[in-house]
């Protein structure tokens, strides 16, 4: 097929969106340019004369974290970049390389063995592919496609239907992942007076995890693009697993300028989301980011989404309040806040305000 034959933004969506070709079908294709409707705005294009590289996000060895400093740096990290990587964790570099390569594995399969999960087609609602961001929604569309996962546990009876081809890696990754996210929310809500993370609490930060095998096909126009737009996310904290392609850039601490968060092999990339900064009432932050894609090269990546269960309620925490200090926000149900994020494209850090008093 050539981009003549889809020439309008309803037939790309049919193309890409009902049929299941995704943009791995259309960087299939051997396009010399993007079809229109993946052209960003002049001013949502990564400008490379604002890239600061004189700056570069805190790397934290992880291999002592009961150490109070480790701690400490954790918790510095989150309020002044919203961002720090990790290295030393434990995770083994096989399950890391493994998961990986199981999502390149997954969209090298033919169009008819990815189409099976789509969300009228998946065989459990734990389990679908999806393009771009909000399809439907957004005005300019992701060069991206991701196989999104609803994580319970290893031996919930939903995960034997996810694809044969990745889902052992992605259940093992999960295994090791988890004690990781419990320990780092313990260190960062104990900085905001919460001694431990009883039922109640871990209903409200990590009530659901999700997990994404995001594929960035190769892109015949990489600089007229994005793999995502600038965001903060909408979590209680990510952790994203990079290849070695690169391509994501956070926006640094003070002013408009962008930092690369260049891949380093072993570590993790843990970043603040909006319900950590309203739960600490701004203590801490979350950041926007975006990704660029690559004109050569198919990039992988994994992100675990932590976030609150759909009808947890959140808001500033007593424990960050009790000396009398005025919350900024809300209380908000999560599904209410999840919802708005995804009726529109991204747009930097507006999500917040839904919940701002």
């Amino acid at each position: 097929m050539s981009i003549a034959e889809v020439p309008k933004a309803s037939d790309l969506i049919d193309f890409l969106v009902n049929k299941g070709n995704g943009v791995k079908g259309l960087s299939q294709m051997g396009l010399e340019i993007v079809p229109q409707k993946f052209i960003q705005p002049h001013e949502e294009r990564l400008d490379f004369t604002q890239i600061v590289s004189s700056e570069s996000i805190p790397i934290i060895d992880f291999s002592n974290f009961d150490d109070p400093k480790v701690a400490e740096s954790i918790c510095d990290a989150a309020e002044k970049w919203g961002f720090f990587q990790i290295i030393n964790h434990g995770i083994p570099v096989e399950v890391l390389e493994d998961v990986i390569e199981a999502g390149h594995k997954f969209f090298e399969l033919p169009v008819e063995e990815r189409r099976k999960y789509l969300k009228e087609n998946s065989p459990t609602h734990t389990v679908q592919l999806k393009t771009s961001f909000s399809p439907l929604a957004e005005k300019v569309l992701e060069w991206k496609d991701y196989l999104f996962h609803i994580y319970d546990s290893d031996d919930d009876e939903n995960t034997k239907l996810w694809p044969a081809v990745s889902k052992d890696q992605v259940l093992e990754y999960m295994k090791w992942a988890k004690p990781i996210i419990v320990k780092l929310l313990e260190v960062l809500l104990e900085r905001l007076n919460v001694k431990q993370i009883d039922e109640p609490m871990k209903f409200v930060v990590m009530g659901t995890l999700i997990v994404n095998l995001i594929h960035y096909p190769v892109c015949p126009s990489p600089e007229l693009t994005a793999g995502a737009g600038r965001h903060a996310d909408v979590s209680s904290i990510t952790m994203l697993l990079q290849d070695d392609v690169g391509g994501l850039y956070v926006r640094e601490p003070k002013g408009d300028g962008w930092i690369h968060v260049p891949p380093v092999k072993g570590a993790l990339v843990i970043n603040i989301g909006d319900v950590l900064q309203i739960m600490s009432n701004d203590r801490y932050k979350s950041v926007e980011h975006r990704v660029i894609v690559n004109g050569s090269r198919n990039r992988v990546s994994v992100p675990i989404f932590v976030n609150p269960a759909p009808d947890a309620v959140f808001g500033p925490l007593t424990q960050v309040l009790e000396n009398g200090e005025k919350p900024l926000y809300k209380q908000v149900v999560y599904s209410d806040y999840f919802n708005y994020f995804f009726s529109k494209g991204h747009e930097g850090k507006q999500a917040i305000e839904f919940a701002k008093l």
